[in-house]
């Protein structure tokens, strides 16, 4: 099966939920499936509104591009390869934070976290792509 699972998924969530809470951020963490579909989600209480949305549009760039969004924020600035991507596929969001996900060379989801530093996002997406 090349597609996560709810139990992978929520191992993920719970991953990422640990590493912001060790790391004293809330965060908003969103697992997608192999079609860029929402899997799981949380939302740590007091966690920003604004970043609910941001969190999922991180995990479905990292999956459309299956590449880590920080990788596609360097080729998307002015007068890189993929300028204005972010306009495209109804929103992409091309700063770190979030990473595809990969099971025996296959890419089979993604995780995208957002509610703090671009930095601290992607450490806790990093924890939870670890989970898999």
């Amino acid at each position: 099966m090349n597609d996560i699972t709810q139990q992978e998924a929520h191992k993920i969530v719970e991953a990422a939920r640990e590493a912001a809470l060790s790391s004293e951020t809330l965060m908003n963490v969103a697992v997608v499936d192999a079609g860029g579909n929402l899997k799981a989600f949380t939302r740590m209480d007091g966690a920003w509104l604004g970043s609910i949305d941001i969190a999922i549009k991180k995990a479905r760039t990292a999956r459309y591009f299956d590449m880590p969004t920080g990788d596609i924020g360097s080729i998307s600035q002015p007068g890189g390869p993929l300028f204005n991507i972010e306009v495209s596929n109804g929103g992409l969001i091309t700063f770190p934070g979030g990473i595809p996900l990969t099971k025996d060379g296959v890419t089979i989801g993604a995780i995208g976290v957002s509610g703090s530093t671009v930095e601290n996002d992607h450490l806790v997406a990093t924890a939870g792509a670890k989970a898999l």
